[in-house]
């Protein structure tokens, strides 16, 4: 439906302030579209763009390794695992509490993994984000090839490609609530985040628990996307491209950086939605698809350059 910018301006402003007089010309259709799904969605994007920006800079600095994301942690792979039992049991109406419950479990079993027998170090970490991506992975498609019909099958590809389609007022607190205050506690985590980029040595060094410090950060990443899977579905790379186009404009030192990744993935991720949505006519793409199709390459590139960049150094 074409609503004009300045309808839809009127409407929002008009709904914000309590001056219902703005948009009095405006159809309750009109008014409806506007308020009750464009703008829960646009602000949904904001969120769900500035935290998984915001958990993957954490992440590449936790772990110092520039193509981490926050799925490493095995959550995209244990909200799937969780959405899919509950689709295939008929439960759908709770399927984002079967997500949520089902990334935790993930998490809490790769910190158990990495943290096992010694110090939580950046290998134990990948290595056990690897292992239980794969057991989740492989339980979803048990699941799926047992009990999932035609109609639970598309609802689960959906549902995995990722989507704003379901924002609404009802379902935006909570990210809202916790994203802003943990990208609150990050903001002010910068001197920690720039002495682990320095590496493992330098910062026990200088006095950083490092396995303290990761086993927080890793919680709340944990947290933030899995409230964020569990709304959205799974979208990916938004964690791992945003930090490294942010680098670009603001450096390395995280006071600066984080608020640009911050902006950067709000706006990369709304913008996404946009084009998911018009640019296949009267259908709509998934958003993953379209952050999959932007950030594969640019992940290639990266993996790329850190080789060449290893050969000339004689690595």
């Amino acid at each position: 439906m074409n609503i004009s910018i300045g309808d839809t301006y009127r409407i929002i402003i008009g709904r914000l302030t309590g001056k219902n007089g703005l948009y009095a010309n405006a159809g309750k259709a009109t008014i409806a579209i506007v308020w009750n799904m464009r703008f829960p969605r646009v602000l949904l994007g904001i969120i769900s763009g500035a935290g998984l920006a915001i958990c993957g800079c954490v992440m590449q600095a936790t772990v110092n390794n520039p193509i981490s994301e926050p799925y490493i942690l095995g959550v995209s792979s244990g909200a799937t695992f969780g959405a899919t039992l509950l689709i295939v049991m008929g439960l759908g109406t709770i399927v984002s509490g079967g997500a949520f419950i089902g990334a935790v479990i993930a998490t809490v079993m790769v910190l158990g993994i990495a943290g096992r027998h010694g110090s939580m170090t950046t290998t134990r970490l990948i290595l056990a984000g690897t292992v239980v991506n794969a057991l989740f992975t492989a339980f979803s498609n048990f699941i799926i090839s047992v009990g999932a019909n035609a109609d639970s099958i598309m609802t689960i590809k959906f549902w995995t490609m990722g989507s704003l389609a379901n924002a609404g007022w009802k379902n935006i607190g909570l990210p809202a609530v916790v994203v802003i205050a943990v990208t609150l506690f990050f903001l002010t985590q910068y001197r920690v985040l720039n002495t682990m980029m320095l590496g493992d040595e330098t910062a026990v060094t200088l006095g950083i628990n490092l396995s303290f410090y990761r086993k927080v950060y890793m919680a709340l990443i944990a947290v933030v996307t899995g409230v964020l899977v569990a709304n959205c579905g799974i979208i990916g790379f938004v964690g791992l491209i945003i930090p490294h186009i942010s680098r670009a404009f603001a450096g390395t030192n995280h006071k600066r950086l984080m608020p640009v990744v911050i902006l950067t993935g709000a706006i990369f991720l709304t913008w996404a939605d946009v084009l998911a949505r018009i640019l296949v006519k009267n259908a709509e793409m998934p958003i993953g698809i379209f952050t999959a199709l932007v950030g594969a390459p640019f992940f290639i590139y990266i993996v790329t350059k850190k080789i060449m960049a290893g050969n000339r150094h004689g690595t």
